[in-house]
């Protein structure tokens, strides 16, 4: 993805400044200017040069004020409610929705120097993400299998990646896919797969308001795919693993 260096960019960046545009439409206009997409689970860290994320933090601020005064809610007067729309700012740009605005977390890749051919997975791995229709959380668990190839990666990197991908707002079916395409591009197994379960809040908060409901699904790519004996083992070693989900 073609990114704007920012030491050969102060005088446009000057210029995009002084052009009363706000920062979201400068970052929009360099996305579009590149023809590449900006949706909601998109990493579109590429696109923000530095110090922008800070501005983008006021610039959302100042428009959850406004969501919440359309709310009919006093935020000058409730003690509840002031400084709740610079926390929301940085709570999306920051932590919820940051594999959107933040760059992947450093992974170094090893050699698989004895040759391990056999499968391993890890799991259960937090995942938090958000329903990309309703904005309301989606919390659940993810196993990832491995079958190495050439490279490995250490195993805390696999939480990291997952913690980066899913924290963007997400159906759970096209989360699962980036995962797989980051692991793939990371350290190029001959197999890999991936389960999630998760609690949708858009099911038990709100509508149908079902709490006991969660969703179920994998992907599996390479030798997972195409060995029906090695994909059942994935799913085996998945079951002798403790479940999480049980605290929710």
């Amino acid at each position: 993805m073609t990114s704007t260096l920012p030491n050969d960019n102060i005088k446009k960046t000057f210029g995009e400044q002084i052009s009363n545009k706000l920062i979201s439409e400068i970052i929009r206009d360099r996305i579009k200017l590149n023809k590449k997409r900006f949706h909601a689970n998109d990493n579109i860290s590429d696109f923000i040069n530095p110090g922008e994320l800070e501005i983008l933090q006021r610039e959302v601020a100042e428009k959850v004020k406004d969501l919440l005064k359309s709310l009919v809610i006093d935020i000058d007067n409730d003690h509840n409610s002031q400084e709740t729309a610079e926390r929301v700012a940085k709570m999306y740009l920051q932590e919820v929705f940051k594999g959107r605005y933040h760059k992947r977390p450093n992974v170094t890749d090893f050699p698989n120097a004895k040759k391990l051919d056999e499968i391993y997975t890890l799991g259960p791995i937090s995942v938090r993400s958000a329903c990309s229709h309703h904005m309301v959380p989606i919390i659940g668990d993810c196993w990832i299998g491995i079958k190495p190839g050439d490279k490995v990666i250490g195993i805390s990197k696999f939480a990291r990646v997952a913690d980066w991908v899913f924290s963007r707002p997400h159906i759970q079916e096209e989360a699962v896919m980036i995962l797989a395409d980051e692991i793939e591009k990371l350290c190029e197994p001959k197999g890999l797969a991936i389960l999630v379960k998760a609690k949708h809040y858009c099911m038990c908060w709100r509508g149908v308001k079902e709490p006991n409901t969660s969703m179920i699904n994998s992907i599996v790519r390479g030798d997972f795919r195409h060995d029906t004996s090695l994909k059942q083992e994935f799913f085996e070693l998945v079951k002798q693993q403790p479940n999480a989900m049980a605290c929710y």
